[in-house]
């Protein structure tokens, strides 16, 4: 210890008064928990006021300051307590230079829990409570220390200026921890209640600006969020405070109840005066009172109990806060605007660091939301549900993308997929590969070749573009499914009596690796049994692995099976997601749920018919005989008409033999295929022109009709309606 800081220290015990309680000896030390008189600190030979140190400053008194008005009153006893809901959080906000919890002396800041009180301790950025080399000793009769109701002293220097400094670090700290705009608000909130003001209102512009957006005139701020003081009384004291008595309530309490919603700023008014003016005000001065009457629109407490801070972001004003003291308590000082300025300063900063990232998270959100499908077809044969659930909301974007797409021969293609990563660029991939497996289904590619051709596409976007995919194709008339995987969770099936079942497929690399094949599996799919596909966030989370979750899938399933079989498919998809606990949510959900009906081969009629010129007349016997089969003997005209102008148009074309089918399900699907590569067009034929009006009597006497092109070839197809009178199939189930 310097000789100044020891000659400090000596007249700082020697200023205390009678009585007064000095810190115990460390254990072990002769005296133990006794008070010491200043001479018996020092060395023989030495002056009393030069008091030898050593690693144990058993000598030491640390008092509490008392409250002088002005002062941060952190120790007040008169009702300084926490907001409503505990702690709420203010963990940062510094207890009191005083006496620890449960009446123990407090340790510097910074000072290490083996040694109390070492010497020279400070809080890194927060300048020294203690005198600088070059500060003059102060002598008894100087008023350089203040009792404290326990008995000790601490100089005045400490209790103001060092406690301000360290509020302002913890409160500014705890502010800068929000993300989004509510958790900015609340701790702005909740470090100035009760510490600073007994209660707070924020007001924030509506709408709140972005960015470079101009602001949409006129100004008008919302009230955002209020704190207070609770005004029902507790005789519990608060443990961070010693000697705090009963919570006294708010007298009066008008602060934050009559606050006005809204304010329409008058831009020649006072409030938008004051608010162009930044610094922040007592309502002592006429426009300052007349700004908060503005803003507030009810009777608040006025002089230096009531400061209006306006929040500057880094373009303009966004808000305002206004912080107000009840009358038991010391009114605001002069230093109390600077702290008000920082804290406004900060929150400010924070409401548009909130505002850009809100609008960047929402911005990402839209894009992934807007590359989903916005509804599900309704395929023959197979019925479908979806479900997607963004991630946490620090990382809600991803790459997880699922789609269903009807393929030629009422075949529908389910797909799952998910690209790695939290971010816009990721949701970005995941558009352009969903267009690549689009575009690949539509050429009626095998799985395992859509696949690799889906690898390709995304070795061209980059060498860090990874994903994983499972690609199921359905066959409801042959009641099999064909699956390939890369490096996707493996799908689950539910059976239709209850069985469930985590179906055996290559796992595959995933999409981005290059160079390895992929390989395709045929299982059956019988009618009533319900395939899940779904992302790994589902399953696998900090807490559990990938498997032990899809075993828990498969758990629920067989529970769900149990009560009734086959479930309905929107619930089914609530239950499922019923698995993930409250921390779960670490990545993006995508689930697809397709529950296979089949279609009866009762209701199915198959030819292959010769490319000759009396194909066509062939094929109106055939169709006729099974309509006549079928009971839609009214259909019968209109569909032979048909049929002859699409076999006509194959036979042109084709060099094998064609095939013509009929489904029955909830509508009449007849499909014509033939081994031409070119998709026919529909054209307006010329008066003069004896050919090219096939296509359009198919189009205006169908319900729906089109040309898919295949592996080897095309099919062209069309449905119509069935009438009222006409027996509809009967569902395939267990």
């Amino acid at each position: 210890m310097t000789e100044h800081r020891a000659a400090w220290r000596a007249a700082e015990e020697t200023n205390a008064p009678s009585g007064a309680a000095a810190r115990p000896h460390e254990p072990g030390t002769p005296g133990a928990g006794q008070p010491v008189p200043a001479t018996a600190a020092a060395g023989p030979g030495e002056h009393p006021e030069h008091v030898r140190h050593g690693p144990h400053r058993e000598h030491e008194t640390r008092g509490q300051a008392t409250e002088t008005p002005g002062a941060l009153p952190l120790n007040s006893p008169r009702g300084e307590s926490r907001p409503r809901g505990g702690d709420g959080g203010r963990g940062d906000v510094p207890p009191p230079m005083g006496d620890a919890p449960g009446g123990r002396p407090r340790p510097l800041p910074g000072t290490p829990a083996d040694s109390p009180g070492a010497p020279g301790a400070t809080v890194p950025g927060i300048p020294s409570a203690r005198p600088a080399a070059d500060t003059p000793v102060p002598r008894p009769s100087e008023p350089a220390a203040r009792p404290r109701p326990d008995g000790g002293t601490r100089p005045e220097s400490e209790s103001a200026e060092s406690l301000r400094l360290r509020y302002v670090g913890a409160a500014t700290r705890r502010i800068a921890r929000g993300i989004d705009l509510d958790e900015i608000v609340l701790g702005l909130c909740r470090s100035v209640v009760p510490t600073f003001t007994d209660a707070i209102l924020v007001y924030l512009r509506d709408p709140l600006p972005v960015g470079d957006e101009r602001p949409v005139e006129p100004l008008v701020l919302r009230l955002r969020r209020t704190d207070r003081i609770p005004e029902e009384p507790t005789e519990t004291p608060i443990p961070e405070m010693p000697g705090a008595g009963a919570r006294l309530p708010l007298v009066p309490a008008p602060e934050v109840s009559g606050a006005a919603e809204t304010t329409r700023v008058r831009m020649d008014g006072p409030l938008a005066e004051v608010l162009r003016g930044v610094r922040p005000l007592f309502a002592e001065s006429p426009q300052a009172a007349a700004a908060l009457a503005e803003l507030v629109n009810t009777d608040v407490p006025s002089g230096r109990r009531a400061i209006l801070a306006p929040l500057r972001g880094r373009r303009r004003v966004i808000g305002a806060a206004v912080l107000l003291r009840r009358p038991d308590r010391p009114p605001f000082e002069s230093d109390d605007l600077l702290v008000a300025a920082q804290l406004a300063t900060h929150t400010a900063l924070g409401v548009d660091k909130a505002a850009l990232y809100g609008r960047e998270a929402d911005i990402a959100d839209q894009l992934q939301r807007a590359m989903l499908p916005d509804s599900l077809p309704q395929p023959t044969g197979v019925q479908l549900s979806s479900r997607y659930l963004p991630a946490a909301e620090t990382a809600r974007v991803g790459g997880d993308w699922y789609d269903a797409l009807p393929l030629p021969g009422s075949r529908v293609a389910l797909i799952v997929g998910d690209v790695m990563g939290h971010s816009m660029q990721s949701a970005a991939i995941m558009g352009q590969l969903r267009t690549t497996v689009q575009t690949l289904a539509g050429l009626d590619l095998p799985p395992q070749e859509v696949l690799y051709h889906l690898d390709e596409q995304a070795q061209r976007l980059g060498h860090d573009r990874m994903a994983t995919c499972v690609y199921a194709v359905y066959d409801p008339i042959a009641h099999r499914l064909v699956v390939a995987n890369a490096g996707h969770p493996p799908p689950v099936m539910l059976h239709g009596d209850g069985r469930t079942e985590v179906l055996r497929v290559p796992e595959g690399a995933p999409i981005g690796v290059g160079g390895v094949p992929f390989e395709a599996v045929e299982l059956p799919a019988p009618a009533g049994a319900t395939l899940l596909l779904y992302t790994d966030g589902l399953v696998e989370s900090r807490t559990r692995d990938v498997w032990s979750g899809i075993e828990r899938l498969r758990e629920r399933l067989a529970a769900v099976g149990s009560i009734v079989c086959p479930p309905p498919l929107e619930p089914l998809c609530d239950e499922v997601l019923d698995i993930l606990g409250p921390g779960d949510r670490d990545d993006d959900i995508a689930l697809l749920a397709a529950r296979f009906d089949g279609i009866a081969p009762s209701d199915v009629a198959y030819w292959f018919l010769e490319p000759h010129p009396q194909t066509a007349r062939r094929a109106r016997r055939l169709v006729r005989r099974a309509l006549q089969r079928w009971g839609l003997e009214e259909l019968a005209d209109a569909v032979e008409l048909l049929v002859s102008e699409v076999v006509t148009n194959a036979v042109r074309y084709a060099g094998r033999p064609i095939t013509l089918r009929l489904l029955r399900t909830d509508v009449l699907r007849c499909e014509v295929g033939d081994d031409a590569p070119q998709l026919p067009r529909m054209r307006h034929a010329a008066p003069q022109e004896e050919t090219g009006r096939g296509l359009f009597l198919v189009h205006r006497m169908t319900q729906r009709w089109g040309a898919t092109r295949l592996s080897a070839g095309k099919v062209v197809w069309f449905e119509l309606p069935l009438p009222p009178s006409s027996p509809h199939p009967l569902p395939i189930g267990p």
